[in-house]
């Protein structure tokens, strides 16, 4: 851990850097690894402003707090400093975990005789009775595979789908 202390119209008192110190260890703890720290503690009138800068291996992280006394600003700049920690370790933790799920995911093959076929409804039908050509122009501007509609003058059922070669198919049942 290093810790780097700037004042700027301030001192710094010994209780101030215990303090600094106690709350470094607490994050270096959370964090898992060595940090480095910047506090910059900066007096202007009667606004006590401490600035927090933290920098890790994977992260910076910056917290500046303004109150009337230095010591509650350290402290609401610590708090939040902390908190911002706790969300980039659980934001790592998850990563790790969705990275571990996903291998696990691929890893296991999936034999065609295990899987249940499966019956997907579809709209791809009209009620209402059209010609060929107007059930062509429906097919095209929905963009579906197979369009199902009942023919003009006779009421029987007819399809509609593309072919391979680009072209339309009809069947129509007897």
């Amino acid at each position: 851990m290093n810790i780097n202390f700037t004042a700027q119209h301030a001192n710094i008192t010994p209780e101030m850097k215990k303090y600094c110190e106690r709350r470094m260890k607490s994050l270096e703890k959370l964090f898992g690894y060595r940090i480095d720290a910047n506090v910059i503690l900066s007096v202007e009138k009667y606004r006590h402003k401490a600035e927090i800068n933290i920098k890790t291996r994977k992260t910076t992280l910056n917290a500046v707090e303004e109150t009337q006394d230095m010591q509650s600003s350290l402290g609401l700049a610590f708090d939040n400093i902390e908190k911002r920690a706790k969300k980039e370790r659980d934001k790592l933790r998850e990563k790790k975990r969705r990275k571990r799920g996903e291998k696990e995911i691929f890893s296991i093959p999936i034999e065609p005789e295990e899987r249940q076929k499966q019956v997907i409804r579809s709209q791809d039908y009209s009620l209402k009775p059209m010609s060929i050509e107007e059930a062509i122009i429906q097919f095209d501007l929905d963009k579906k595979e197979v369009f199902v509609f009942r023919k003009s003058g006779s009421e029987k059922w007819a399809v509609v789908y593309r072919r391979k070669d680009g072209n339309y198919g009809l069947v129509e049942p007897e």
